[in-house]
């Protein structure tokens, strides 16, 4: 009997596994099925011929990273991204993927889920290739109830963390009572990482980054939310002697991510210091948001700082300028310099800044200028002698560079 003349998925199926295990008995395989997040809904029986990859997914319940990885690299996520037809996926033995058959499941022009069925013993037919599309059509409805769910079910956790951002959850016993409700398991540290796009964030964009969060096992990502062109996650790092490393490591993968995946690649990153007491988010938020507003104020000095422990000096900056402004203050060594490079056409504040940035190393601050330590050397005598600085005395130094930094800054 021709299969195409047959569907026998038009029927009510109870529950995902028991639909899953119809499409096993169709195409006599095993099948898994995913929602858009390579997480796992439903899988059928499977004999002991299957593979590694099939065996971890339904262990953790998801894909593992690595494979999602491979994946991306082999062109098959991309593929299924834009097509409704089934992909053939080649043995893959470095992730433990055996030959599969995947296909995307469609609402509109949105991918919410994927069915692989794995070819144990031969390859899918033809017919079977077309109760593979059956099946994908059949899972559209049985998909969509679940996802209505979650979308309500992540409202609830947006409205929740909101709250502990701005303040409005203060209760020790308040707090950690939400997050049981929302079974969600407080870590002992967290950080709050903010992450600032160049434009704002569109909905198709907000698909792809809940794709790279949910699909990341790197950190523990306990909540996150979407303001204009701002991603604000509530983050935990794994039980290390380095958090910081950790952190650094999924900030670098996740932009590496979506430069690789979607071009975007103009994104700056923003963490909070960690704490342990979740009363303190609010604080933990601000912060984030203090290093994205510095680096943006401060831009030459700043571009490489991401974490709030290491604004240092421009933690303050903002005081400093008000204080300068309400008291019409001027630093006269600079005022001299000014005078001094206007009247020979000289460019010796240049070469104070630099020196200052470079910690007053002579040899580095002269391969930054591309001079010579030697002329390094004699503009420094100049510039001690038009102003009278004296780089021995560090109270002066500090105030010089601050003074030239927060100079810069107005003059943009």
């Amino acid at each position: 009997m021709n299969t195409k003349l047959n569907n026998p998925f038009k029927l009510s199926f109870e529950s995902l596994e028991e639909f899953a295990d119809a499409i096993r008995q169709a195409l006599q395989c095993p099948i898994t099925i995913e929602d858009a997040n390579h997480r796992l809904l439903a899988y059928s029986f499977h004999d002991e011929k299957t593979d590694q990859a099939r065996i971890a997914t339904i262990i953790s319940r998801r894909v593992p990273e690595k494979v999602i990885n491979q994946l991306w690299k082999e062109g098959v996520i991309p593929a299924l991204l834009s097509t409704t037809e089934p992909i053939r996926v080649k043995c893959m033995n470095e992730i433990g993927l055996g030959n599969r058959v995947a296909i995307s499941i469609w609402k509109q022009k949105e991918v919410i889920g994927f069915i692989w069925a794995l070819e144990v013993d031969k390859d899918l037919d033809e017919d079977q290739m077309d109760l593979l599309k059956k099946a994908a059509e059949a899972a559209t409805n049985e998909l969509l109830q679940l996802q209505v769910r979650n979308r309500k079910k992540e409202d609830h956790f947006q409205e929740f963390f909101w709250q502990l951002l701005t303040g409005h959850l203060t209760e020790h016993e308040e707090i950690i009572k939400h997050f049981h409700t929302y079974k969600i398991t407080p870590s002992p540290s967290f950080a709050v990482i903010a992450f600032q796009f160049q434009q704002n964030i569109t909905r198709k964009l907000e698909q792809q980054i809940s794709y790279l969060l949910k699909t990341s096992q790197q950190l523990k990502i306990m909540l996150y939310t979407f303001d204009s062109c701002q991603l604000i996650l509530l983050v935990s790092p794994p039980a290390s002697d380095n958090p910081v490393k950790e952190l650094d490591h999924f900030i670098d993968t996740f932009k590496g991510y979506l430069r690789d995946r979607y071009k975007i690649t103009e994104v700056q990153p923003s963490v909070s210091n960690l704490y342990e007491d979740y009363q303190k988010m609010k604080q933990a938020y601000q912060e984030s948001l203090t290093v994205l507003a510095t680096k943006e104020k401060y831009p030459f000095n700043t571009q490489n700082i991401h974490y709030y422990q290491n604004l240092g000096i421009y933690q303050l900056f903002d005081i400093i300028l008000e204080k300068h402004r309400n008291e019409g203050y001027e630093n006269q060594a600079l005022r001299k310099l000014h005078l001094y490079d206007q009247r020979h056409n000289s460019n010796l504040f240049e070469t104070l800044e630099v020196f200052l940035d470079k910690d007053t190393n002579v040899t580095e601050a002269a391969k930054e200028l591309v001079v010579h330590p030697n002329t390094l050397t004699y503009r420094l005598k100049r510039i001690t002698e038009i102003s009278e600085i004296d780089f021995k005395d560090p109270n002066q130094k500090m105030m010089l560079y601050i003074d030239v930094k927060l100079e810069k800054y107005l003059e943009r």
